[in-house]
């Protein structure tokens, strides 16, 4: 047991404990990859490993991890919304807010009322009141599309029909939605009743707040980046942390949804124009997935797992009929009057509205706020979502096979190359082909357009700067720099190159 060992009381010590923990957590999430589980399932069981339960770590504050758990969900929303282009979320941004707002609202209704009902009939448990029944149901009404995607991502799978779009949006809005309506039902609970008009008020004041503050600090974000002029480029980052930090807990003492701020934040700095973005996207992509590890491991401490057979059959229950009644119900009536997805694809989102950290960071905060059955809450979310995650985490990619809405993966990225945003130009990558090779086997031979550039190829694994008599040959990758896209395409069409990458600043 790790607290019977005098180590375990000093900073040395705590130390070393918590970088063996993040190894495991590391080497545990290569092989959920491998083998298709959700990253998130395995940092929850290396916590609940070194718990209290397991190797003896003891942590019980619900007030540190719900601190850990505000910090994570700050920096994850506003990476997710730094990585969610406009672009594609415009065309289904009406369904996707729906899905996040309207979409909470009656999977929290229909849940809660099942639960309240289910409470009543089940022997051996206290029936849960009406209010702390919608308290438990609001608490995991949030879905996680993170560990959908990377799951998606390692196994190479694609999606048609917009999907990753919609629920890129989805997850990265339904969370304040979730949240609001947490601490509303607390406040309910507390004082023994509110007034609809003023719940109805503060939600409508909460979001606006935050949609506001979020894309105005947004902007200034943006403004402050493309204009301080930092010398020390490795400051970047750090200054646009500080903003996501600043922007969360502003909109917050504003009495607005600071979660809702940091992603659309996050959205507008993302599909802005500025300096050195990608090492930004690269600084964020692994303060992420730290932040990620260390969110997961806290609430996998948190939790006692003997504590979980209690309430196993109840959370079999619950679980069983959120993933498959109340979700495919709030996702088909949300999406009803929309006719660009078709059923199976209503289908797929409703099946991969798993559960993540999210429901059980917000569990705590009845725990904090004294809620009667508090502890009882916790433990169900708990149990739903490593069921939610067993169940539908491992079975995203095949889901998406057998609705047969796999769509063709993009052209990998040969060269790994990105221009400034502020170069306007166009980069792009061709195959070398016998067609191509017919006009000519040397670059001089090739007709391109004007200000356009051969900067490397690509052979047999090995990089080259080519010359006017470089001979190609076939399977060569070859790396064109053009600032006329159009001739570019044309000249393409002409020297029958039909696999071809374009990427235009």
């Amino acid at each position: 047991m790790f607290h019977e060992f005098e180590l375990f009381h000093s900073a040395e010590g705590i130390l070393l404990i918590a970088s063996v923990i993040l190894f495991f957590s590391i080497f545990a999430g290569k092989a959920g990859f491998r083998f298709g589980l959700p990253a998130l399932l395995l940092f929850l069981g290396v916590g609940m490993l070194f718990g209290s339960d397991g190797l003896g770590i003891q942590f019980s504050n619900p007030n540190i991890a719900q601190f850990i758990g505000m910090l994570a969900l700050s920096i994850i929303l506003f990476s997710g919304g730094m990585d969610t282009k406009v672009s594609e979320v415009k065309p289904i941004a009406t369904q996707g807010i729906i899905l996040a707002t309207v979409g909470v609202l009656a999977t929290t209704f229909i849940t809660g009322g099942f639960i309240y009902y289910i409470s009543i009939l089940a022997t051996g448990y206290e029936a849960l009141p009406f209010a702390e029944s919608l308290l438990l149901a609001a608490v995991m009404s949030s879905t996680d599309s993170a560990s959908v995607f990377s799951i998606l991502r390692s196994k190479g799978v694609y999606l048609k029909e917009r999907l990753r779009p919609t629920l890129e949006l989805e997850s990265g809005s339904n969370d304040p939605m979730a949240y609001m309506l947490t601490l509303l039902l607390i406040a309910y609970i507390q004082v023994g009743g509110m007034n609809l008009q003023d719940a109805v008020l503060q939600l409508i004041i909460q979001l606006s707040v935050g949609a506001v503050a979020g894309f105005l600090l947004g902007k200034l974000a943006v403004y402050i980046i493309n204009h301080i002029d930092i010398d020390n480029e490795s400051l970047y980052p750090i200054l646009l942390l500080t903003t996501a930090f600043f922007t969360f807990s502003v909109t917050t003492l504003c009495k607005g949804n600071g979660y809702l701020a940091v992603y659309i934040a996050g959205l507008v700095v993302g599909n802005a124009k500025i300096v050195h973005k990608k090492s930004m996207r690269t600084f964020f992509d692994g303060f992420t997935w730290l932040w990620q590890i260390v969110m997961f491991l806290t609430l996998g401490l948190l939790v006692n797992p003997h504590e979980l057979l209690p309430v196993a059959p109840i959370g079999l229950t619950v679980g069983f009929f959120m993933i498959v009644v109340a979700r495919p119900l709030s996702v088909f009536l949300c999406l009803l009057p929309f006719k660009n997805f078709s059923v199976k694809g209503k289908l797929y989102i409703s099946w991969v509205g798993l559960r993540g950290a999210v429901p059980i960071i917000f569990a705590t905060y009845p725990m904090i706020a004294g809620i009667e059955h508090a502890g009882t809450i916790f433990n169900v979310v708990f149990f739903i979502t490593i069921l939610s995650l067993l169940i539908q985490g491992t079975t995203v990619t095949q889901a998406a096979k057998w609705l047969g809405l796999v769509d063709e993966p993009e052209r990998k990225n040969e060269f790994g190359i990105e221009l400034p945003e502020e170069i306007k130009s166009a980069m792009s990558e061709i195959d070398i082909t016998p067609a191509v090779l017919a006009h000519g086997n040397r670059l001089m031979e090739l007709t391109l357009p004007d200000h356009t550039l051969a900067v490397m190829v690509k052979r047999d694994g090995l990089y080259f700067i080519p010359k006017g008599n470089t001979e190609l040959k076939e399977n060569d990758k070859l790396l064109m720099i053009s600032d006329n896209d159009e001739a570019l395409l044309q000249a393409y069409e002409s020297l029958g190159v039909t696999d071809y990458t374009l990427k235009k600043n």
